[in-house]
């Protein structure tokens, strides 16, 4: 099978490394020196070059932003058969996309990102499939992931995204809060640093990929959720109520599956 990946960023050059020793990789990607170091796969400089290729599957790895006008630039340099795929992490307008385009695809999005995730072990891991795609593309992708370890789960497109607002913009939001008020530490204790490593690696990430997944469909009821926790936070500081943040507490406690203290 021939695999052509667009795009060399950081998941982009961790497909590639992942998936050459398996199958005929090629590799594109605007800027010439992000290739520099790949073994065992092909260097496209020009998209022309695809056209020769002809991949049986192409991975668009390039930023959300980017992910329909490279689609759109790419496509006359593929066969029919050649097999679309892509790994935004916000599926919004994918759906429709690919349904004008008439053409086989599979989506999928690596949960793990280039950003915190520990891509030399993924077995705590997990990567979603959209359920509508192809099936070939489909058994392509849960190979490739079960080879790795990761956690394979199957969502609609609509399942998917309203899965990210919930485990995305709750930790983006909150991080967001944390950072919004920060101030240098002299002398910060461990759970300082903690949420502060959170906040750089977070705040690394592209404006517009921060941009799509807190203006998801689904994200703003779980923003909300958010404010009326703090709202409800601040309101039993105020009255000093110690037996209300103690159930508080036990409540929070439970949400993550701990034992509440005796």
């Amino acid at each position: 099978m021939r695999i052509a990946i667009i795009g060399a960023g950081n998941m982009g050059s961790w497909m590639v490394e992942s998936l050459c020793l398996d199958y005929e990789v090629g590799v594109f990607d605007t800027d010439r020196t992000k290739m520099r170091y790949f073994f065992n796969s092909r260097k496209f400089l020009y998209l022309e070059e695809i056209l020769d290729f002809s991949p049986d599957l192409l991975i668009n790895a390039v930023s959300l932003d980017k992910t329909l006008t490279v689609f759109n630039e790419i496509i006359s340099y593929l066969p029919e058969n050649c097999i679309l795929a892509d790994i935004t992490s916000v599926k919004n307008g994918m759906a429709d996309y690919y349904k004008k385009l008439g053409r086989r695809f599979v989506s999928t999005h690596p949960m793990f990102g280039p950003t915190f995730g520990n891509v030399k072990d993924l077995r705590d891991e997990s990567a979603v499939i959209i359920s509508e795609s192809d099936e070939e593309g489909k058994e392509i992708f849960r190979k490739f992931y079960s080879s790795l370890n990761i956690n394979i789960f199957e969502y609609t497109f609509r399942e998917h995204d309203e899965t990210i607002a919930y485990s995305l913009s709750i930790p983006f939001a909150s991080t967001m809060v944390f950072a919004s008020i920060m101030k240098e530490q002299e002398a910060p204790g461990t759970t300082f640093k903690k949420h502060l490593n959170i906040a750089e690696g977070l705040l690394s990430e592209d404006d517009y990929l921060l941009s799509e997944i807190l203006l998801s469909p689904h994200s703003l009821e779980q923003v909300e959720r958010i404010s009326e926790e703090m709202s409800l936070l601040t309101e039993m500081l105020k009255s000093g109520d110690k037996e209300r943040l103690k159930i508080f507490f036990g409540n929070l406690r439970s949400n993550i599956g701990l034992k509440p203290q005796k």
